[in-house]
C-alpha cells in the first residue's frame, strides 16, 4: 500500500490511541513488521520527563519529537505517523512537531482537519490522511483542500462508529442503530475520489477489525487497506501498563459500551467505572490541570471528568479510576501477543518478510 510517497508491505495502518497507548514500542515494532504504526500525540506529555506538572504545553511537542526518535530506534526505514486530534488546544503545535520529529504520514480526526495542509506546507512529503465518518465530511475537506491548498489527502479513513474504540465522529444516538453502513461509506469516498478529483488514494476501513477473516471482508467490500488498533493493545510491545491489557483479557462483550467524553464526542470504553472516574476527578486541584482540549464540559461546568487525566491513569496500569478506551472487539482478547505475530496471522503467506 502507498500513502503519499510512502510505501508499505501490508495494507495496515495501527490505530492511534492516546494516552500513550500506543507510543514509540508499539509504533515503532509496527513499522518494522512492514505495517503503519501510529504514535497517539493526544495528551502525550503525560508520564514523560519532559512534563513537570506544570509546563503541559511545552512539554507537548517535546515529547512527541522524543516519542519519534525512539520508534525510529526500532524501525529506522519504517513508516512511523502520527494521530493528531483536532479537538486538542495544541492541535498545531503537535502537527507542526510531527513533522519536525520525521513523521511519515498524520492521521487526522475527532474533528474534521480543514487547515492540516496549511500547517504542513514546509513539509510537503508528510502524507495527510484525514478520517472521516461520511461522505459528506469526505466531501467537505477535499472541497476546502483542493481550493485553498491545491491539495488532496494522500489517504482517507473511514471510522465505523458501531465498533471502533476512542473517541468517535458521530453523535451518540445515532451509533448502534444499524443504519450506518461503513463499506457504502468506503465505496462512496472512493467514488468521490475518483470522479470529482481523478484521486487514487487508497480509502481504509477502521473499526471492528480483528481477524484475517475481517481484513478480507474490508477488502471485498472496496476498502483498499484497514486500520486496526484494539487487537495491537495486548500485545508484549503495546505501551501501556500490563493492568490495563489485562483489563481486555478479562472484560466480557457486555462490559463495552459508549460514554460522553468531555470533549463533547461520544467514546467507546470498558465503562462500568465511570463513576469512579468521576469522583476521583472531582478532587484535581487546579479543577482543570492542563487545559488539553479547546471544548471541554469539565473545563467550563466541571461535568463529567478530566479526560486526559482519566486517560493517563489507565495507561499507567490505575484501572479503578482510569478509562479504558477499546473498540468493539476488546472482548475477544484472550492471551498476550506479539506485534509480530498478529501480523503473522493476518498475512501468513508472507511470514518470511515479516520476521526480515
Amino acid at each position: 500500500m502507498r500513502i503519499g510517497k510512502h510505501e508499505v508491505t501490508y495494507p495496515l495502518i495501527q490505530g492511534g490511541m492516546g494516552v500513550r497507548v500506543s507510543g514509540a514500542s508499539l509504533a515503532g515494532h509496527v513499522a518494522r513488521c512492514g505495517g503503519i504504526g501510529l504514535i497517539a500525540t493526544a495528551g502525550i506529555a503525560m508520564n514523560s520527563p519532559r512534563y513537570d506538572g506544570s509546563n503541559y504545553f511545552t512539554a507537548e511537542p517535546l515529547a512527541l519529537i522524543d516519542e519519534l526518535r525512539e520508534a525510529y530506534k526500532i524501525a529506522p526505514d519504517g513508516v512511523i505517523g502520527t494521530n493528531c486530534m483536532v479537538a486538542v488546544t495544541d492541535y498545531a503545535e503537535l502537527v507542526r512537531a510531527s513533522c519536525e520529529g520525521g513523521a511519515k504520514l498524520i492521521v487526522s480526526g475527532a474533528g474534521l482537519p480543514l487547515n492540516l495542509p496549511e500547517l504542513t506546507a514546509d513539509w510537503p512529503d508528510v502524507a495527510l490522511v484525514p478520517i472521516v465518518s461520511s461522505v459528506k465530511a469526505a466531501m467537505l475537506i477535499l472541497k476546502k483542500w483542493n481550493r485553498n491548498y491545491n491539495r488532496l489527502p494522500d489517504a482517507i479513513v473511514v471510522e465505523d462508529p458501531d465498533t471502533a474504540g476512542g473517541h468517535l465522529g458521530e453523535k451518540l444516538e445515532n451509533i448502534g442503530t444499524g443504519q450506518y453502513d461503513q463499506y457504502a461509506t468506503v465505496r462512496g469516498v472512493k467514488q468521490l475520489l475518483r470522479d470529482e478529483y481523478e484521486s487514487d488514494a487508497p480509502v481504509i476501513a477502521a473499526g471492528g477489525v480483528w481477524s484475517r477473516a475481517d481484513f478480507d471482508d474490508a477488502l471485498e467490500q472496496g476498502a483498499d487497506g484497514v486500520q486496526m488498533g484494539t487487537r495491537f493493545v495486548t500485545t508484549e510491545e503495546c505501551d501501556a501498563d500490563e493492568a490495563f491489557k489485562q483489563a481486555y483479557l478479562q472484560c466480557s462483550k457486555e462490559d463495552i459500551g459508549l460514554i460522553m467524553s468531555p470533549a463533547g464526542l461520544p467514546g467507546r470504553a470498558l465503562y462500568g467505572n465511570v463513576e469512579a472516574i468521576r469522583a476521583r476527578d472531582l478532587k484535581l486541584t487546579p479543577k482543570c490541570p492542563t487545559g488539553c482540549l479547546r471544548k471541554c464540559a469539565y473545563k467550563t461546568d466541571g461535568e463529567r471528568f478530566c479526560i486526559v487525566h482519566a486517560l493517563d491513569r489507565a495507561q499507567r496500569g490505575d484501572v479503578e479510576t482510569g478509562l479504558i478506551f477499546c473498540g468493539s472487539n476488546a472482548w475477544k482478547a484472550d492471551r498476550i501477543e506479539t506485534v509480530a505475530g498478529i501480523f503473522e496471522d493476518l498475512f501468513a503467506s508472507s511470514s518470511k518478510a515479516i520476521n526480515s
